[in-house]
């Protein structure tokens, strides 16, 4: 009964027909490889059957008598010579296959993986993740490395395959018709068998994966939170989940590993029986002196051509299926639509922003709105106090200033002295300055942070706005702005990682400052500073998003959000 339960098909959300047009788009920027390697494959074809002829005629010329002894071992030492002439060939086309693949394959990984994480970053923001953060990295290490592998190079080895197998039958057919028959009349059987093993294993694979994902955002989280999981004292908890997760995906490997393995049984006892049969007609053959003993060594390595080529075909559906299974996951991470693109439109400072009668919901139509019918001006160059008890709209205001969503109703638009209104978009987020709420640091050094708010920035300008933030503890650092943090800003307090984030966002060129809790972590003192160092600048419209009472005897208005 658990076995019907885990064999029971998951219907795909897309069709094989766009599954192939989307594996077609991303082999675009490939193909150089792709016909490389299609290239090299064909040439070692070439190779292997002129070492089959090769082989051949020394055995023949080793067998037989010819006139003189001399003209018996000149003719040999030439044939030998052609064989490591062959060999050599071979060498050197499995060397430029290597490098073909581990130099331009990282290549062509390296640019799928920008392509999705660009897709990814720059798509519409829906409020909620869909995916675990564990899952998304894997889909882009492992099912894009699967992707490219496939079209780079499990693609163009099939048609060395189809040429392998095409020549072997060929010149197998000019020895012997019925034997080259009866070899290729065996591959339709073949195909049946491949059409069930696809069907079987897709379902296989998608599981496999899928578990793999939750074993790796398991493992993600935990490591994100591993402050939190000690002090709650959860290790064993943690550990018991993990444990659990790793059973499932163990289990779906053994039952796709043994479905694997019978399949093959069945298919590597027909290619043997073959050999057998093939074997035990050349040896017939050569009884009744029809067939030399050269003639029989390459009737055997031709066998071993053809069902090699049907091998490989066969070993193509598991590939088919693992291909299939990644683009759809990929496929998935597209789902989303994209943002508005375009340049960036930078409107005269400062500015102001308004909004008009502007209701958003998260959820489907009924459900309590986020924000219901809201309106508020925040004028050119003031400053204004947002507060709110927890759950009243503050994030979904942030949202909505920095256009990761759109209201359903109403209407935010962007002013100002010397411009008219402009409705609010994606290509205004250049006029923002954000300080998120939190430790919102990489790892890297200091200088690499600080170029996330402007990539042009001198060490002039980010030592200036260093002063303003009160960071001027970075000169007591080793390495000044190179000095190297780890994760979240190891090494740095709270209120120093904070101090760092706002001197990064005053880099930017925008003229409205949002502020979410940026001075939470900060003493009294130091906060007062800060304040007054950002709003010594009236050029910018300043929004405090704040629970700190502090903060409102700086500003021009405070608006309350409600529930």
């Amino acid at each position: 009964m658990r076995l019907l339960k885990l064999l029971h098909k998951n219907e795909s959300h897309y069709t094989t027909k766009e599954i192939f047009k989307w594996l077609w788009r991303a082999l675009k920027g490939n193909r150089l490889q792709a016909s490389m390697n299609a290239t090299i494959g064909l040439v070692g074809v070439g190779f292997s059957l002129l070492s089959v002829w090769a082989m051949q005629r020394a055995i023949d010329i080793a067998a037989h008598a010819y006139t003189t002894d001399s003209d018996q071992k000149t003719a040999l030492y030439w044939a030998v010579g052609l064989m490591a002439l062959i060999i050599l060939g071979e060498f050197a086309v499995g060397i430029s296959r290597v490098w073909v693949r581990n130099i331009l394959g990282v290549k062509a990984q390296n640019r799928l993986q920008q392509h999705m994480l660009a897709r990814l970053l720059r798509s519409e923001w829906r409020g909620r993740e869909a995916m675990h953060t564990g899952d998304v990295i894997s889909r882009l290490e492992q099912d894009v490395k699967t992707v490219v592998q496939f079209l780079t190079e499990t693609m163009p080895s099939v048609l060395s395959t189809i040429t392998m197998f095409i020549g072997a039958f060929f010149y197998l057919l000019q020895m012997d018709v019925w034997l080259a028959c009866i070899t290729v009349g065996i591959l339709p059987i073949f195909i049946l068998i491949s059409r069930f093993y696809v069907t079987q294993m897709r379902r296989f694979s998608r599981k496999v994966r899928d578990s793999d994902s939750r074993v790796q955002s398991l493992l993600t989280e935990t490591m994100q939170h591993r402050m939190l999981v000690k002090t709650m004292e959860a290790d064993n908890l943690i550990l018991d989940r993990l444990s659990d997760t790793q059973t499932m995906l163990r289990g779906w490997v053994r039952l796709r590993t043994a479905f694997s393995v019978t399949s093959h049984l069945f298919l590597n006892v027909g290619f043997s029986l073959g050999y057998l049969i093939a074997f035990l007609w050349g040896a017939l053959r050569m009884q009744s002196g029809t067939l030399t003993f050269g003639g029989m060594t390459a009737f055997l390595q031709l066998v071993f051509r053809i069902q090699g080529p049907a091998r490989e075909l066969t070993r193509l559906a598991p590939a088919f299926v693992s291909v299939f299974t990644a683009a759809e996951r990929l496929m998935e991470l597209e789902e989303t639509p994209e943002e508005q693109q375009g340049e960036a439109i930078m409107l005269p400072a400062p500015c102001g922003i308004r909004f008009e009668q502007v209701t958003f919901n998260y959820g489907a139509d009924g459900q309590q709105p986020a924000m219901d019918s809201f309106s508020a001006d925040f004028k050119p160059g003031t400053c204004t106090a947002i507060m709110g008890e927890t759950g009243s709209g503050k994030t979904t205001l942030i949202r909505l200033l920095l256009a990761l969503v759109k209201p359903q109703q109403g209407e935010i638009l962007l002013y100002g002295d010397h411009h008219e209104a402009t409705s609010l978009s994606p290509l205004h987020r250049c006029n923002f300055i954000y300080v998120p709420q939190g430790n919102t640091l990489l790892s890297g050094s200091l200088r690499d942070n600080l170029l996330l708010g402007n990539p042009q920035a001198t060490d002039e300008a980010m030592r200036e706005a260093l002063s303003k933030a009160c960071a001027d503890f970075i000169d007591e650092l080793p390495q000044g702005l190179d000095t190297h943090f780890s994760e979240l800003g190891g090494g740095l307090s709270e209120g120093q990682a904070q101090r760092i984030a706002i001197a990064r966002a005053l880099l930017r060129p925008g003229s409205i400052l949002l502020l979410d809790e940026a001075t939470s972590a900060l003493d009294t003192e130091t906060e007062r500073k800060v304040l007054e160092n950002i709003l010594s600048d009236h050029r910018r419209t300043v929004i405090f998003v704040t629970h700190r009472t502090a903060v409102i005897n700086y500003c021009d208005q405070v608006i309350t959000i409600g529930q």
